[in-house]
């Protein structure tokens, strides 16, 4: 009898084991797939990561709750750390990462790091703007998979000394560039600054085209920056490709921080100016087919977002349209994307 119930006891624990190593893994793809908002309370001492967000490398320790869709709760220590450049300066709430990666039986311990996008300030005005970032995100996933994927989240800031008051805002998880490289069967390009022009034409014609639809200049290959590399595993000779992020600068955005660059020669966001190199029309109507062929589903991104208002909805899409109205014309193509296109 003894035995039986030593027998019956390593199995009830062998069993939960089992459950709890279940329960314990997070689907890092299906994450990001799923367009739920997931409601987050981060708590920390709030008052000292903005005070101190300027001192580079600081860790900051913080405790995330949520419960997961799959009624699975998170209640455990993370680490946060600020980065960032202009938005760490210049933003009450600074641009953050969160690291799952130190505690093993951590539920969230699968997603490792996962970079951390929130409103600007505090207001509705900044928070439609972040909303209209994480769009954009959704828009070049309906491009290319070799994207970043995003998790919106709603989020509770909870300061632990209880100093200040607790206040909930939208923020966005970007997907860990490892794990969207995974996805595309690549690494993480590892060698070093590239030439544009030394990257995958076709990715880099597709990351050019997206970045003038959304207006966004804000971004350089050799300046790292903005842009992550990545390279096919089975081919380490093999050209890396383009992965563009952190569109806040974009006129399809149009926070009131973004100004463009002087040497433009522009005077708003909001006008677009091509920044890739010169392609042949057959390049070029090539991929513009894959614009349109998913026009509708990229309008549909806006239109069936509850939490944008209309006038930004009606702002967004009138900046889509004015892109397709160019790409129909082979003259406006011509001169845009070739004649006008940059040479150094």
């Amino acid at each position: 009898m003894k035995s039986f119930i030593a027998t019956l006891l390593i199995g009830v624990i062998v069993s939960g084991q089992v459950v709890y190593g279940q329960s314990s893994n997070i689907d890092k793809v299906q994450f990001f797939k799923d367009d739920t908002a997931l409601n987050v309370t981060l708590e920390t001492y709030w008052t000292k990561v903005i005070n101190q967000k300027n001192k580079i490398g600081r860790i900051f320790p913080a405790r995330f709750i949520s419960k997961l869709n799959d009624s699975t709760n998170a209640n455990e220590p993370v680490d946060l750390e600020v980065r960032g450049h202009f938005r760490r300066e210049y933003c009450y709430l600074p641009p953050l990462k969160l690291s799952f990666y130190k505690n093993t039986s951590s539920i969230m311990h699968s997603l490792k790091s996962l970079k951390l996008v929130s409103a600007c300030r505090l207001g509705a005005g900044y928070e439609q703007f972040l909303l209209k970032e994480f769009l954009v995100y959704k828009m070049y996933n309906l491009i290319t998979d070799k994207s970043f994927r995003v998790r919106l989240l709603n989020i509770e800031y909870k300061d632990s000394s209880e100093k200040k008051s607790a206040f909930t805002e939208h923020a966005f998880f970007t997907e860990n560039v490892k794990e969207m490289g995974k996805r595309n069967e690549c690494k993480e390009w590892a060698k070093g600054k590239i030439n544009t022009e030394s990257t995958d034409r076709k990715q880099m014609t597709l990351v050019a085209l997206f970045e003038y639809m959304i207006g966004n200049t804000d971004w350089s290959v050799p300046g790292n920056h903005n842009i992550k590399l990545i390279q096919s595993k089975e081919d380490s000779f093999s050209k890396p490709f383009s992965i563009p992020y952190d569109f806040d600068y974009s006129g399809i955005v149009n926070t009131e921080y973004a100004v463009p660059d002087p040497l433009l020669n522009t005077e708003t966001v909001l006008q677009r100016v091509y920044r890739g190199f010169p392609r042949t029309m057959e390049e070029l109507n090539e991929a513009f087919e894959i614009f349109k062929q998913q026009k509708e589903k990229i309008f549909a991104v806006v239109n069936n977002f509850e939490l944008l208002n209309d006038r930004n909805k009606k702002h967004m899409i009138e900046y889509l349209e004015s892109f397709y109205a160019i790409i129909k014309n082979q003259k406006d193509i011509k001169y845009i994307f070739i004649d006008n296109a940059r040479t150094e």
